[in-house]
């Protein structure tokens, strides 16, 4: 099964930081949160040097920590709803292991591009899924597929249909699979 790490493509605000109403901690508190951004951190430290998984497919240590560091993101998580309708977003594509994806991206070249963004939109209210891989300036790679919330953390997929576009032509695979 491959494994993908995804963020939100568009940035969360925070609150402008006042130094003047912070106050000293007079103790440290250490909660689920605070584990699990810290989990967070970690993983995305390991995978910030990996090309979205590119270097990590011939780096069995790099991988195994990166494995671990989604494990423990997992388990500061266990109790938390990741299918409810803050789900549903534009996601960028940070790290994976699935093969087809990082086939596209690493040989963009081959055919006189290169991969830009790698996005998965998620429609929990409408049941959609699409993958698109981003060709600069005006290509993609387009995947179609319904889901299916199977757990509070788990969502099933399947592929309806292929778009590919290149210099304003179009071709639409149907699902054959």
């Amino acid at each position: 099964m491959a494994t993908c790490l995804s963020l939100p493509a568009t940035p969360t605000s925070f609150a402008p930081y006042n130094s003047k109403s912070a106050r000293s901690p007079t103790a440290t508190r250490f909660s689920l949160t605070d584990r699990s951004l810290t989990a967070k951190d970690n993983l995305l430290r390991l995978i910030s040097d990996q090309d979205r998984g590119l270097r990590t497919q011939s780096d069995s240590q790099k991988l195994s920590q990166i494995v671990s560091a989604i494990d423990d993101v997992a388990a500061a998580g266990r109790d938390t709803v990741t299918t409810g309708s803050s789900l549903s977003a534009t996601w960028r594509l940070l790290w994976t292991t699935e093969k087809e994806q990082l086939f596209i991206i690493k040989n963009a070249p081959l055919f006189g591009t290169r991969a830009g963004d790698v996005l998965q939109v998620i429609d929990v209210e409408n049941m959609t899924l699409n993958n698109v891989i981003t060709f600069p300036p005006d290509g993609v790679f387009f995947v179609r597929s319904n889901i299916e919330v199977a757990s509070s953390q788990r969502v099933n997929f399947s592929m309806n249909y292929i778009v590919t576009r290149r210099d304003a032509i179009k071709q639409e695979y149907d699902r054959t699979i």
